[in-house]
């Protein structure tokens, strides 16, 4: 018979790493909105390491929410589990399978908000975290502002105490905590948005303007917006891994996650009043400015993850290990970093970048994740490429080798449209986007015009010779021909 999960009766069969903590002691401190697979294994899991390393941090528990009717099988999956599930980090030497007791009171708030402003409302609750992705911001595509047009703002304009956007859900959480006359809490972003803590501050005091100017007044002055760079690949668990787990462990967990063995988090030290946990003492780094570490991360990581996996697409892989281990594409990657995204970043004291590069493609091709390019595709916002795309046109530094990677996520989008598009949501302009390449591809001036994505970048000349002649090359010519011509001319 299978072991189910609870806190009451925690049982767990030998090679389940239990929580040496206490789980019935937890408290909430901290509610999340956005909970899926990538927080499970990385916030959740440092806060699960500094309740083991001194149980007086029980009271950093984390309520988590999801907003999206896509959240609710893993919400209600986790509610029967009372939040507890298991992490499975695995790398090509070893596998541990872990416990993580942090998360309680799972938040289905898709159809009704109230429960999670109650939850947020609470005295014992100082940081609100986030990872809803770039969409859940609703920005507008080039200014990077809120948009003010868009249905979701607009309704938590005409309705703010009955909001349906994140956004939304801050500035109301806030106005009761004015109102209530309690501090102000810490609102942590973990997307992967570059300067995120900075976006969400100014997000949130957009929208707060729009109904309540002394509200937002209070939040600038009371309200805290760290930045943070978060950094651990977790894919998204298919059935048969599921299953394969529950098969070896006799245990009936509805919601097991995998993800590497590496992980990095680095924090801006600014929380209302000081109070946030001490997860430096595990392994997190607090640092006044998270800009250098940030922009690392994105131009590197997210950047290259983008550019191969729409080349891995192309030449019919399926998994990102399978893509990084064509010798054409890993080369392509390498003399990416060296060559476009990395010279657009910060100064970098006391870092490795050389290191760094090289750690960046042993992770891509660890055998033991089986990461899967559609995730990428479909998870990864274009910005990730059109960001150094704006500086190194600024520079008037070449750009062939981004180009190439627009071209190649032209292409796929183009050839994927049969399929139904899966994972997170889009904004107008990003679906007007995708019509436009699977409509147009063949000549980029036509989806580059999508005003609200490219702005003054989709009118460079420079930028749609480049990418015109690429697509020329892969449609004639295919993918590999096209990285060897690339590497005799580009490299």
């Amino acid at each position: 018979m299978m072991q189910k999960l609870n806190r009451k009766t925690l049982s767990l069969p030998d090679g389940v790493a239990a929580p040496a903590y206490n789980v019935e002691k937890v408290t909430p401190g901290i509610v999340h909105i956005g909970l899926g697979g990538f927080y499970r294994a990385h916030f959740a899991r440092y806060t699960h390491d500094l309740m083991e390393a001194d149980p007086a941090n029980l009271g950093w528990g984390i309520i988590g929410a999801g907003l999206r009717s896509n959240d609710t099988a893993l919400l209600q999956a986790l509610k029967r589990q009372d939040g507890l599930y298991t992490l499975i980090e695995r790398d090509g030497m070893r596998e541990e399978r872990v416990l993580i007791g942090s998360i309680l009171g799972p938040i289905d708030a898709s159809a009704d908000r109230g429960a999670l402003l109650d939850a947020i409302a609470r005295p014992q609750v100082r940081i609100v975290s986030v990872t809803v992705s770039e969409h859940g911001y609703h920005l507008d595509g080039v200014s990077r502002s809120l948009n003010l047009a868009d249905p979701g703002i607009r309704h938590d304009i005409d309705a703010p105490r009955a909001p349906k956007t994140m956004l939304g859900v801050i500035v109301e959480s806030f106005r009761r905590r004015r109102d209530a006359n309690m501090p102000a809490f810490t609102a942590l972003s973990c997307d992967n948005i570059q300067h995120n803590g900075k976006v969400l501050r100014a997000a949130t005091l957009a929208l707060a303007r729009q109904s309540d100017a002394s509200l937002a007044a209070w939040i600038e002055a009371h309200g805290r917006f760290p930045s943070s760079m978060v950094d651990r690949i977790t894919p998204v668990p298919t059935p048969a891994q599921i299953a394969e787990f529950r098969d070896q462990t006799g245990l009936a967990d509805e919601a097991p996650i995998f993800a590497e063995s590496f992980r990095q988090w680095v924090i801006e030290d600014q929380f209302v009043d000081g109070q946030r946990p001490p997860w430096d003492r595990v392994g997190a780094q607090f640092v006044d400015d998270v800009a250098p570490y940030e922009a690392m991360k994105l131009r590197l990581l997210n950047a290259s993850h983008l550019a191969i996996a729409s080349l891995g697409a192309l030449s019919g892989y399926e998994s990102v290990i399978q893509t990084i281990n064509d010798p054409l594409i890993r080369r392509y990657m390498e003399r990416l970093m060296d060559s476009e995204t990395g010279p657009t970043l910060p100064r970098l004291p006391g870092i490795d970048l050389a290191a760094y590069k090289a750690q960046l493609i042993e992770r891509f091709a660890n055998p033991a994740i089986r990461d899967t390019v559609q995730r990428i595709n479909t998870d990864a916002p274009i910005n990730l490429l059109l960001d150094p795309l704006r500086d190194r046109l600024a520079a008037h530094a070449p750009i062939d080798l981004l180009a190439l990677a627009l071209a190649a996520w032209c292409l796929r989008v183009h050839n994927d449209a049969a399929k139904p598009i899966e994972g997170r949501a889009m904004g107008r302009a990003e679906a007007r986007l995708q019509d436009q390449v699977r409509t147009g591809c063949g000549d980029p001036a036509s989806f580059l015009s999508v005003e609200p994505i490219f702005g003054q970048l989709g009118s460079n000349g420079l930028l749609i010779r480049a990418v015109r002649s690429w697509l020329q090359s892969f449609q004639t010519l295919g993918v590999a021909q096209t990285l060897r011509f690339a590497e005799a001319f580009c490299f």
